[in-house]
């Protein structure tokens, strides 16, 4: 790891090549970066009209970001403009745009000609403290979160926290989210950015430089041990099995709903006596104090339906993610039907609470 003025690298040792993360860095230096003039940018349609001044002057395909375009229909867009632009394997694909974005052009890169050369410019604060680091990509199919994809690491990701003062609040709130999982599962002083005025410091760069390079530096260790994710890496679901259900059902926005999931993950530990009733009640003041969560309605049906299609099952079994204390995180082979059972007495319970925050939709 070398350190610059406000800039920190890592990189990223994995199988196939490494990849260099660069926190701090800025998209107007992105040509000190890019290897070689044949290059090709797949960029966030929003976000391209925000910063189009600075992009680098390089042929062009834009995306509207969005789950619902995080499709293979969408890949097959992308397949055909490679066509058009007469992309080979010596073509660089740089992607500039968020975690659906980075997730979709990493997808695109990895498949086409069997594989190319590609980088993130990561835009929001999730893509930046997770989803552009670490070489999952992956599309949704048929409704199911991520149920289409690969391994396969992109030679840099740059994080410019300059771009994130023009993202929308429940973005940079959902990226909030997936910072508080990784206090949970590894780094506990990250939760002390979480507070009454948490959510406001959207235009301090220096707590935001603070809290990426945590994230990135346990995300690091953990891809660096288990690339695969078959067995360690699935710490860093903490929250995502419920909470992807939660997130294709009520259309939320991602580290919202895994906030969500991480507070069925906390009463689940409790209720299978590994977090003692202390502990559990104050990982659930942490997330329900952190201004992340938002008011959901939810549909019980769809609720099951989207956590039967989890791709982290192995039969009638799940590997899901628990918590001992906060920081100590740890994964457990359990029956699907079983877990599901104690998260509708969860959602009963948050239901029949004074907060508000869950409404069930009446079929």
């Amino acid at each position: 790891m070398n350190t610059g003025t406000n800039i920190i690298e890592f990189i990223l040792k994995a199988a196939a090549r490494d990849s260099r993360i660069i926190v701090g860095g800025s998209l107007k230096d992105i040509n000190t970066y890019i290897p070689g003039s044949n290059l090709l940018i797949i960029a966030d349609k929003e976000v391209h009209e925000l910063y189009s001044d600075i992009f680098p002057d390089f042929p062009l395909i834009i995306i509207e970001s969005s789950e619902q375009t995080k499709s293979l229909s969408t890949i097959e867009h992308i397949y055909k403009q490679f066509l058009e632009q007469d992309v080979d394997r010596d073509t660089f694909i740089l992607a500039i745009g968020g975690g659906v974005l980075c997730d979709i052009a990493g997808f695109a890169a990895s498949t086409y000609l069997r594989g190319l050369r590609y980088a993130f410019v990561a835009t929001t604060l999730l893509a930046q403290v997770d989803a552009s680091v670490g070489g999952k990509n992956g599309v949704n199919f048929n409704g199911i979160k991520n149920i289409i994809g690969v391994f396969n690491q992109p030679e840099f990701v740059i994080c410019d926290h300059d771009l994130l003062k023009t993202l929308d609040k429940e973005e940079f709130l959902s990226g909030l989210g997936e910072v508080l999982k990784y206090g949970f599962i590894g780094d506990p002083e990250i939760l002390a950015y979480f507070g009454d005025d948490s959510n406001a410091g959207q235009e301090d760069t220096g707590k935001i430089h603070d809290i990426v390079v945590r994230s990135l530096r346990i995300k690091k260790q953990i891809v660096e041990n288990d690339e695969l994710e078959t067995g360690l890496r699935r710490l860093l679901n903490f929250g995502h099995s419920f909470g992807h259900a939660i997130e294709s059902t009520a259309k939320i926005p991602h580290g919202i709903a895994i906030s969500y999931g991480m507070l069925a993950a906390i009463y689940i530990s409790a209720r299978k006596g590994y977090m003692s009733d202390g502990e559990a009640k104050k990982a659930t003041h942490l997330i329900k104090g952190s201004g992340v969560l938002k008011a959901v309605s939810l549909d019980p049906a769809m609720l099951r339906y989207h956590f039967a299609a989890d791709k982290k099952r192995s039969g009638r079994y799940l590997y899901f993610v628990m918590l001992k204390n906060i920081g100590e995180a740890f994964t457990e082979k359990l029956e699907a039907d079983m877990l599901f059972e104690l998260f509708e007495d969860w959602l009963n319970k948050e239901v029949s609470s004074a907060s508000g925050l869950i409404t069930l939709k009446q079929n």
